[in-house]
């Protein structure tokens, strides 16, 4: 099996004082990124920037996905992840719908509970409910686009006789979660959480390793969820195993001088509030032959579709991407 390559959009928050015509290069991205024959193009959802670990922030995933649809004609598209807890899973369902029914069946709704405690109170809920409401939003929604006419009393929504039209729609879903690099810097557990896996098991179609996670992490993970599949009376087989990764490719040959580079592309997103001691750790930093040799390590764990997140919306990134990284990429064989 050849491995599948997409891509995160690098739909940021920009300011309007640099002179960039940041639109434009987004609109870019979107279309060349589907003549390159990316699989996939996915978008990050934060409602609210963490500045702790963020310096920038993101468009609206949703609204961002509708043009992206708008633009394309092949790829899948999806949010990795939305934030389950912080949408109404009615709303959220008739989102689905219409993107699906926008982007002729190549919706794929990514799927997650979030962590940063301010997104949860401006929304009325709250961090140690997530994982609750996370399972009511999943299963309101598969079963509003699934055409039923739902009556549901949960313990946070509670919706009579509803049905969402036009219905049904095939909806797959892709969830996140998992193992990561432990660091005093990390602001999640760094274990996959049972609850999780019950969730992956129950109503995943592919699942979303931690981008932080390394490739012995990834394996250890998958056979801890290889139980509650059983459980669940699924089929493992049947999941597609997703990681994605925040990346800057250069064709620096010198360690250091590449190091310096990437560091300072990641600054402009991240900010400092991780070390670079743990970026280096979880995200793709060195040569482009290190980077290789790291994904093709995930490849050996299982992972099957690499999603890719830029630190940029530069178009010559993407470029570099096509010229340097994604023909060997494309070369890993994927099995498991």
């Amino acid at each position: 099996m050849q491995m599948k390559v997409g891509t995160w959009l690098p739909n940021f928050g920009y300011e309007d004082k640099d002179g960039i015509d940041h639109e434009g290069r987004l609109r870019h991205w979107i279309i060349r990124s589907e003549q390159l024959g990316l699989d996939s193009i996915f978008v990050t959802d934060h409602l609210l920037r963490a500045r702790n670990m963020y310096r920038r922030t993101w468009l609206e995933p949703m609204t961002s996905l509708a043009y992206a649809a708008a633009l394309t004609s092949k790829p899948l598209l999806g949010p990795g992840v939305l934030l389950l807890p912080l949408r109404n899973p009615v709303m959220l369902a008739k989102m689905c719908v219409t993107l699906q029914k926008l982007s002729n069946g190549r919706f794929v709704l990514g799927a997650g509970t979030g962590w940063f405690p301010h997104e949860f109170e401006a929304v009325g809920t709250k961090k140690s409910e997530r994982g609750r409401r996370s399972d009511e939003v999943l299963e309101i929604v598969t079963r509003l686009c699934a055409g039923e006419e739902l009556t549901f009393k949960g313990e946070f929504y509670q919706i009579d006789a509803v049905q969402i039209e036009p219905s049904p729609v095939k909806l797959p879903i892709w969830i996140g979660g998992g193992s990561q690099v432990e660091h005093k810097d990390s602001v999640e557990r760094p274990r996959l959480h049972p609850n999780v896996a019950r969730r992956i098991a129950r109503y995943a179609d592919g699942w979303f390793s931690r981008p932080t996670a390394q490739a012995e992490q990834i394996k250890q993970d998958w056979e801890q969820l290889l139980p509650y599949f059983e459980e669940a009376g699924r089929n493992p087989d049947e999941v597609q195993i997703v990681h994605g990764q925040l990346i800057h490719v250069t064709t620096e040959k010198d360690r250091a001088k590449a190091l310096e580079i990437q560091h300072k592309a990641a600054w402009d997103v991240l900010g400092s509030g991780r070390s670079r001691e743990l970026l280096e750790q979880t995200y793709m930093f060195g040569t482009t032959e290190e980077i290789v040799e790291n994904l093709t390590r995930r490849a050996e764990a299982g992972i099957e579709h690499i999603v890719l997140h830029p630190f940029t919306d530069d178009p010559e990134q993407l470029e570099l991407w096509a010229d340097t990284l994604i023909p060997h990429l494309r070369a890993i064989r994927v099995s498991r």
